[in-house]
Formats: C-alpha cells, sequence, structure tokens
C-alpha cells in the first residue's frame, strides 16, 4: 500500500461533552476547500486537553473510513454514530489501516509532507461520545485506535488529495504491531527494546518502554480508559 486518499478535513473548537460537561474538541466538523497545516496541526483546530493531545507529536490525526462498518456490527445499537468524524480526526482516509502505516512513515499529502508518528492511545472521552462505557478499552484492544502525524514540512491540504507514501524507514513497525505490543504481548522484551531504538519514538512512548523493561510490569491504564465518576 503506498497511497491513500483523503475524504474530508476537519477541525473543531472545544466545547462540553457528556452530561457532566467535560470539555472537549472531538466534535470536529468538515471543512470545504483547502487548509494550511502546520507542525501544530490544521489551521482552525482546537484541543480542549493541551497536556494529553495536540503538539508536534500529535499534530493531525487520522482515521480509516474502513472501521466504521466494524463498529456499527459490534456495536448496532450505536451504529448511527459512527460516521464520518465519529472519532474526532482531522483526516477521513480511505485506503489504509493501521496495518498499512509505519512509524516513521513519510507521506505526501497536498503539499504538505507528514510523518507517522503513534498511534492513538484512546482516553475515557470515548465513553462519553459513543455512550458505551468501555469504548476506550475496545478501541485500544482491537488496535482500531487511529494515529497522529507530525507535521515535517507545511503546506496546503485539501479533501481528495491523495498522500503518497514517500519514505518507510521502519517497515517492520507497523501502527498494526506496535499495538499488539503495547496491549496484548506486552511484555515481549526483545520487541519493546527494539521498539526503543525507533528514531523519532515520541518521549513518552520510549518512557513507557524503558519502566516496562526496568520494572517488568506494565502500567495501569484505569486513569485513562475508564471514565471518572464525575465525568470531568
Amino acid at each position: 500500500m503506498s497511497a491513500f486518499e483523503i475524504l474530508e478535513l476537519r477541525v473543531g473548537r472545544a466545547g462540553a461533552l457528556g452530561t457532566a460537561g467535560a470539555r472537549s474538541a472531538i466534535d470536529k466538523q468538515p471543512v470545504e476547500g483547502s487548509l494550511t497545516v502546520d507542525t501544530l496541526g490544521l489551521h482552525g483546530d482546537e484541543q480542549a486537553d493541551t497536556r494529553h493531545h495536540g503538539g508536534p507529536h500529535k499534530a493531525v490525526h487520522a482515521y480509516a473510513i474502513s472501521h466504521m462498518s466494524a463498529w456499527a456490527q459490534e456495536l448496532p445499537e450505536r451504529a448511527a454514530r459512527f460516521r464520518r468524524g465519529a472519532f474526532g480526526e482531522n483526516l477521513v482516509l480511505d485506503g489504509a489501516t493501521e496495518a498499512d502505516v509505519c512509524l516513521g512513515d513519510r507521506w505526501r499529502v497536498g503539499t504538505a509532507l507528514l510523518e507517522v508518528s503513534q498511534g492513538r492511545q484512546p482516553c475515557w472521552k470515548l465513553n462519553l461520545r459513543f455512550d458505551v462505557p468501555d469504548m476506550a478499552r475496545r478501541v485500544q484492544d482491537t488496535g482500531r485506535s487511529g494515529w497522529y502525524f507530525r507535521v515535517i514540512e507545511p503546506g496546503i491540504v485539501t479533501a481528495g488529495d491523495r498522500g503518497t507514501l514517500i519514505a518507510r524507514p521502519n517497515p517492520d513497525w507497523s501502527l498494526a504491531r506496535v499495538s499488539h505490543l503495547l496491549y496484548h504481548d506486552r511484555m515481549n522484551r526483545a520487541a519493546l527494546t527494539e521498539l526503543a531504538t525507533i528514531p523519532g519514538l515520541p518521549e513518552s512512548w520510549l518512557r513507557l518502554v524503558e519502566a516496562r523493561l526496568a520494572s517488568g510490569k506494565t502500567e495501569d491504564w484505569s486513569r485513562r480508559i475508564e471514565t471518572p465518576s464525575t465525568g470531568a
């Protein structure tokens, strides 16, 4: 797979999510025409929690449209919610999933050059978004998480643009493999050691890998994926 298509560009502002009023910018709306993308993402986009979202390693979020049918089949009572933009993505992608892209991939999209930086680590706000109490865990377990691009060269992107693969320095490290290592084959020391050597691995992921290797334990995900009792 050496190309994908951008079906939609989406941006959004932070607002209330859920009955407790948690802040989120997940409700992103489609944009007509072209947008500038720079090292902090698409112009006009916003993140409510800049500690965990946004920044140069999470500048642009992409999600595969092909996952929506699987979600709808698994959660038929929520099927209407699985549509373009459901996961707060900036790029609605056709033609690629986590199995098709690798850490460090560089893709030319419009006049911009984007690099795959990491898969998304789902948080509890997805539980509110879909009104499914364990949605974040489902996303984590299935690996249908979407991923982030960092922006190597700012430029202009337009719905309908095709992403063209320019470089693949880590062909053995698809995002699907990374997800399997992080959440299923969690203490595979040889694989963790190899992952830690990949250039450009975000510092937060490097710390995670080093902590596992040092402690022989995996981290507690409950604060990230379980909805707080206050919903905030």
